[in-house]
């Protein structure tokens, strides 16, 4: 059975989705974990912080549940045409878990997922261009909604039969 991440970066009406993409998950015979990003609540990170406290425990708890995915869909929404501060800043912090700042992503395969007010693509072109970056192999198609674009069941169940049936090398 595959181990799907599902990680949240916004409550409401991304929460929503990914609720809906876990249910979806389940179906199709694989698990797959919501990790609500925003309410772990993470200091903002900066060097100095690192420096002063060194990395808080509830990151170190959050790269090894990363690990253990065999691929996640990050859902998001758009803000101000980039990815939201709640995701930059988990991936800032897990990146300086460990000797290799790349280890819990690379090869992993990654799609996204957005319900945002602005249309969520400018968005979703910010966190491929992170997660491509350290590492991951994002899929080219994405699951966009917003007030103008609903909620394709077709669509989720496509991408989470993609990442079921990509092979994956485990970290």
């Amino acid at each position: 059975m595959k181990n799907i991440g599902i990680l949240v970066a916004s409550v409401q009406k991304n929460m929503e989705l990914s609720l809906k993409i876990q249910e979806l998950t389940t179906e199709l015979e694989a698990s797959g974990e919501i990790i609500n990003l925003v309410a772990l609540d993470l200091p903002m990170y900066t060097s100095i912080l690192e420096d002063e406290k060194g990395i808080p425990n509830e990151v170190y708890d959050l790269a090894k549940r990363l690990k253990t995915f065999d691929a996640l869909i990050v859902v998001s929404p758009e803000y101000n045409g980039s990815m939201p501060p709640v995701l930059n800043n988990a991936i800032a912090w897990v990146s300086r878990v460990g000797d290799d700042f790349r280890a819990i992503f690379n090869q992993k395969f990654v799609a996204l997922a957005t319900h945002s007010g602005g249309g969520g693509m400018r968005g979703n072109d910010a966190v491929r261009a992170m997660f491509s970056y350290i590492g991951a192999n994002v899929l080219s198609r994405e699951i966009i909604n917003n007030y103008a674009k609903e909620y394709k069941k077709e669509t989720v169940i496509s991408i989470v039969k993609e990442l079921i049936t990509y092979g994956v090398i485990k970290n």
